[in-house]
């Protein structure tokens, strides 16, 4: 049986919550993955008003859409990020440029988020956590192991009173491992889940469109830490160096051909994908694939349409029987 197909709504968050739960099933989706921002989910609202709840489940049954995950990547970031005049775009208006009352509310929604997922009959939230250390990216000028270590540190202390109320709810919380965060390839994930080692409910949204440009294979990283990947993120990329770009970016925008990669389509970029089904296969991944579109090159209704039908493709159900059997005496 394929596993639940579902399209993440972050880059659809300008539509009213109708008008994209019509469009996902036209599309080919089986539910949704919800932003907790938008006009899709007040996570606040969701956690204290069991009406508001039964309204939006209300639209999701009207389309037969389920919701299995919730995603809070930009409120997340404004947790473990402090003092950047690019978080404004995240949080509320009235807090602009008062980083204190930023993570505050930042910090205080999470755990609404928690609150919310139970109450929609989630299992996850998906999210980032930020970077105290992400200013640190390249060693210079020298940034010693302490400073490193206490970035990790605040990092956890920051997010354990968050997942107390995690716990308490039954739900867990899937790091998307992404530049920008404390945990942005193979050996700083390694590092951030043995911080984390004695919270099972922190765990790894699986994304290979952030892995394949940095030079990491997805389904070696996806197969080595399969034990804390809680939830599954479609999503390509494509690497298009030439001898002028490079890997970082230059400070030119995405979708730009001068750049050094870019996230394409599903199918349009160098994620082997069929490998990463074969691991998911092989350990019994059950949870949804989760389609986050995002094209700079290509019209998003159909790409998202494309995408959908090339998940059902791809996502083939694993041998229940030895191959060579029927041959044997």
């Amino acid at each position: 049986m394929s596993r639940l197909l579902t399209l993440m709504t972050c880059q659809w968050a300008d539509m009213e919550l109708d008008e994209i739960c019509r469009k996902a099933k036209e599309f080919g989706y089986d539910g949704l993955e919800l932003a907790c921002w938008g006009q899709h989910l007040d996570p606040k609202r969701a956690a204290e008003d069991d009406a508001y709840v039964a309204e939006v489940k209300a639209v999701l049954e009207k389309y037969d859409l389920k919701c299995e995950a919730l995603c809070a990547h930009i409120i997340g970031q404004c947790v473990g990020d402090y003092n950047d005049p690019r978080l404004n775009n995240f949080a509320p208006a009235e807090l602009a440029d008062k980083p204190d009352e930023i993570r505050a509310w930042a910090i205080e929604t999470m755990k609404y988020c928690a609150v919310a997922a139970k109450k929609m009959g989630c299992y996850v939230v998906t999210g980032f956590v930020g970077s105290p250390i992400w200013k640190y990216i390249y060693s210079f000028p020298q940034t010693t192991e302490e400073m490193v270590e206490q970035g990790y540190q605040e990092i956890y202390d920051l997010w354990a009173p968050i997942l107390d109320v995690f716990k308490d709810n039954g739900i867990k919380f899937a790091l998307e491992v992404h530049p920008g965060e404390i945990a942005f390839d193979y050996y700083s994930t390694k590092r951030l889940l043995e911080k984390f080692r004695d919270r099972p409910e922190f765990g790894l949204n699986f994304d290979p469109s952030h892995l394949i440009w940095q030079g990491v294979t997805p389904h070696l990283f996806l197969e080595d830490f399969i034990d804390r990947v809680y939830h599954v993120h479609m999503k390509d990329a494509a690497v298009t160096l030439n001898g002028r770009s490079g890997l970082l970016g230059s400070h030119i925008d995405f979708g730009d051909l001068r750049r050094g990669w870019n996230f394409r389509s599903l199918g349009h970029g160098d994620v082997d994908f069929e490998s990463i089904i074969r691991v998911l296969n092989a350990y019994e991944y059950q949870g949804p694939l989760s389609v986050e579109w995002e094209d700079s090159g290509m019209e998003r209704e159909y790409g998202a349409k494309e995408a959908a039908a090339f998940v059902r493709k791809i996502d083939f159900c694993a041998s229940d029987f030895a191959f060579d059997s029927a041959i044997a005496n």
